[in-house]
């Protein structure tokens, strides 16, 4: 909605730089030619796959931190006696400063270093998680969990910059397949930590270990980071577009308020939704700031080019329609099992892991059959996703014993579809991307996905409460909330269709023109 018309400012005072290449033709792959041109000057960074591990387990950490606070919540409440308000602080304080954060970090990276600002987040997420872990009152520990977050949105968009920069051709596939997996797993791996993290510490150590996990981790990356990232050319120094990054942050911070401020259970009217209006004046004003920014010559935030890149815009589509039902898939599994079946974290996280298995392996597959099959394997991901939810919906409900043991081969269905989704979702969106703006396309996509997570599981808790209210049946309010998700995910398989048909289209208006004569 922000990515409307404009220019962006010239690089040489001459001309503007190129955003993107010609818009993709077939429903094949292929590298374009900004991309091309880009990396003609490159020659391939020696350490390219150690870097990535390096981003890998670095953008894992950032958003395992999402889910695995989850299961740790009830022993903070009893360690720390929170208040309902601020159990949702703690969560809620991280998502909005992780989401805030993600666009200006990407642009960041762009302007000046990539591995400047990968390192500044990796240190402060791992001193805000030392914060965490030694919080003396629940206060305390939420304003750690906003530092967190920052430091989370810091280092996220660099790793999709850095994959970019780093690799091309199928390369480039392979390394964005392993991206994939990596948020696959550690989404899904989450609840199955901390549940781990708890019952080793038990309820007054369990929940501080769930962030002192990050001290050794965060502390490695740095050491690794600065042996094998590569360092930034010299150049000229781009426009950071400060006024640009508080209209925006502003805007995301309105949009994603009323998701997390409401309280579980409560209805979603009761939410401040007028706060949309707010954020749609300050995303408007935002657009018009950044037309008049590039006509002055100077960088913008948002390469307002991407709105002219249908690959792009189909990719952020669908992966916020995805992600919005994606992330509610563990909440309500979660509180299915754990309170109306009695499980323990720990049980309730190892019923999942088949979904994060089955996510690792086709992520990594994916990475390779993404250049040839383009979004007919995303589409072929999204509706194996949407067959496996519903047949948990039809069985679960008609379990008597052993839930988790009978779901363990659908949910692994639904991971191997998801992984032909995530990674593939985003090498075709950022194809056409050119690598200079890799950091704020990357970040931009990812905002998306943050915010449609957050809708998506604010709408699917609040149905979940609200049948759970009415029946007092924990079976038909997962079966209820779990039908929505598969709604948000064949939404998804729309837009993948339609981006299909367009391909498939343009490929054969152009077919005459590319036949030799």
């Amino acid at each position: 909605m922000v990515l409307l018309g404009g220019l962006v400012g010239p690089s040489d005072g001459t001309r503007p730089p190129p955003a993107y290449a010609p818009p993709l033709r077939g429903y094949v792959v292929r590298v374009t030619e900004a991309t091309e041109r880009a990396e003609a000057t490159d020659r391939p960074h020696d350490d390219r796959w150690r870097a990535l591990s390096v981003c890998l387990v670095a953008g894992g950490m950032c958003l395992l931190d999402v889910s695995i606070v989850n299961v740790a919540l009830p022993s903070i409440a009893t360690g720390l006696e929170a208040d309902d308000s601020q159990l949702q602080w703690i969560v809620a304080g991280y998502t909005l400063a992780f989401g805030m954060t993600l666009v200006p970090a990407g642009r960041l990276g762009d302007a000046r270093s990539r591995r400047t600002v990968f390192l500044w987040g990796v240190g402060l997420f791992t001193l805000a998680s030392a914060a965490c872990g030694a919080s003396p009152d629940a206060t305390t520990l939420a304003v750690a969990r906003v530092v967190q977050g920052v430091g989370g949105g810091l280092i996220t968009p660099q790793v999709s910059g850095f994959i970019q920069n780093l690799f091309r051709g199928p390369e480039r596939g392979r390394a964005f397949g392993l991206f994939g997996a990596s948020i696959g797993i550690s989404t899904a791996i989450g609840p199955l930590l901390g549940g781990l993290l708890v019952q080793l510490g038990g309820p007054d150590l369990g929940w501080r270990l769930v962030f002192y996990v990050n001290l050794p981790v965060g502390l490695t990356l740095v050491v690794l980071a600065l042996r094998w990232l590569p360092a930034a050319r010299e150049g000229r120094r781009q426009s950071l577009d400060p006024v640009g990054v508080l209209l925006f942050g502003a805007a995301v911070l309105l949009v994603l308020l009323p998701v997390v401020e409401g309280e579980q259970g409560a209805p979603l009217s009761a939410r401040p939704w007028w706060l949309l209006g707010v954020a749609a004046a300050l995303l408007v004003a935002f657009w018009l700031w950044e037309r008049r920014w590039a006509a002055r010559g100077r960088e913008t935030l948002v390469d307002l080019h991407l709105a002219r890149v249908p690959s792009y815009v189909f990719g952020v589509a669908l992966g916020s329609a995805y992600f919005a039902g994606f992330t509610a898939i563990f909440l309500t599994l979660t509180l299915y099992l754990q309170q109306g079946l009695g499980y323990s974290p720990l049980q309730a996280g190892l019923t999942q892991l088949p979904f994060a298995l089955g996510s690792a392996v086709s992520s990594f597959t994916g990475g390779r059959l993404v250049t040839r099959l383009g979004r007919v394997l995303v589409l072929a991901g999204l509706v194996t996703v949407a067959l496996a939810l519903l047949a948990v919906d039809l069985v679960a409900p008609h379990l008597d014993g052993r839930v988790g043991m009978w779901l363990a081969p659908l949910l692994l269905l639904a991971g191997l579809g998801g992984g032909f989704v995530i990674s593939p979702n985003v090498t075709l969106s950022l194809d056409e991307v050119a690598p200079e703006r890799a950091g704020a396309g990357g970040g931009l996509l990812q905002t998306a996905q943050r915010v449609g997570s957050a809708l998506g599981v604010a709408v699917v808790l609040a149905q979940f409460f609200d049948v759970l209210a009415r029946t007092g049946d924990h079976a038909e309010a997962f079966s209820r909330s779990l039908r929505t998700v598969v709604g948000l995910v064949v939404l998804a398989a729309v837009l993948a269709v339609v981006d299909l048909v367009r391909r498939v289209r343009a490929d054969r208006r152009e077919a005459p023109a590319r036949t030799p004569r």
